[in-house]
């Protein structure tokens, strides 16, 4: 944890302006993933262009279109991840942590276009459903579920702590999902000649799709906007600082994230005293990282000089 002191601008001298940073993990590399699942999903891509092809299936032409689409979500997503790890230079501070934010809002609005455009094909179907060569449909979609299940395995285990590797696993999820409606549907037509399942269970998958990727639309929404992550209380935390030893006051806090795996924090701390050490400066950082997963602390001390009062004081300056 690397610590700096120095006067603030429009503050008086005593004022220091501590920067506290414990020691942050950096996002998981999944480029290993992505390789492999752009390389699965292109594979049944062609698979899927070969054989509707042969069997004249539109159906199957048209979802090789959306898992194209699919295909360049995960390419954007692998970029935002080699992005992230980019050095900060004298133009961007951070670096280039933030592009994973805006990949996972740009892919949570990409899945919901797609989802609506099957929706929109599924309604054209059922007002005026087609003859489907059901046992060509059959194996191709159970090849997709093969590949795309196997493609949102490789995301899982990151999908709850980094937000871009949840817009991949919603991705091949929801692709899974409707590979293996597809599938259902083919067999209940290869017995009923019902043509109708298929648009069916396609318009009912899109409803799951969509409820699934809601939250991850709000979530990534929410972060562009540098509001609060998910998961961390701003007044436990404000509690936090507050009770800290020779804190009179506490203002100006800010919780943002830096990317979809680290956040960022900055407070004006008053203390009488002065200022407290570097040992209690690196206690604190440490605790709001093993509290609160904040992995960017910057913590400003003032003596609280009435004569010299701090202009972000009131809550609702910024």
């Amino acid at each position: 944890m690397a610590h700096d002191s120095h006067d603030h601008a429009g503050h008086t001298a005593g004022h220091h302006h501590t920067h506290a940073h414990s020691h942050a993990h950096g996002p998981a590399n999944y480029g290993r993933a992505f390789a492999i699942g752009v390389a699965l999903n292109l594979s049944f891509v062609l698979a899927e262009v070969v054989f509707g092809m042969i069997g004249h299936s539109l159906a199957l032409l048209a979802d090789a279109g959306h898992n194209m689409s699919d295909i360049l979500g995960l390419l954007m997503a692998w970029g935002a991840t080699a992005l992230s790890r980019r050095q900060p230079s004298a133009r961007f501070t951070y670096g280039l942590r933030s592009s994973s934010i805006l990949v996972a809002l740009a892919n949570a609005v990409f899945l919901l276009v797609v989802t609506g455009g099957i929706a929109w094909e599924a309604i054209q179907r059922m007002l005026h459903p087609t003859p489907v060569a059901s046992g060509i449909v059959i194996g191709v979609a159970a090849f997709g579920v093969a590949i795309n299940t196997g493609t949102a395995l490789l995301f899982m285990a990151g999908r709850k702590g980094d937000l871009n590797i949840r817009a991949a696993f919603l991705h091949m999820a929801g692709d899974a999902a409707v590979s293996l409606g597809v599938v259902l549907a083919g067999i209940g037509m290869l017995f009923t000649d019902w043509f109708w399942l298929d648009p069916a269970v396609s318009l009912l998958i899109s409803a799951v799709i969509v409820i699934a990727t809601w939250g991850l639309l709000r979530d990534s929404l929410n972060l562009t906007l540098h509001g609060v992550p998910e998961g961390i209380e701003t007044q436990a935390v404000r509690a936090y600082l507050a009770a800290l030893p020779d804190v009179a006051a506490v203002h100006d806090l800010h919780i943002w994230a830096m990317s979809t795996t680290e956040t960022a924090l900055t407070v004006h701390l008053v203390m009488p005293n002065g200022h407290p050490g570097d040992a209690l400066l690196n206690r604190i950082g440490n605790e709001l990282q093993r509290r609160f997963r904040i992995d960017h602390p910057t913590l400003q001390v003032e003596a609280g000089d009435p004569a010299h009062p701090c202009a972000l004081a009131p809550d609702h300056r910024v």
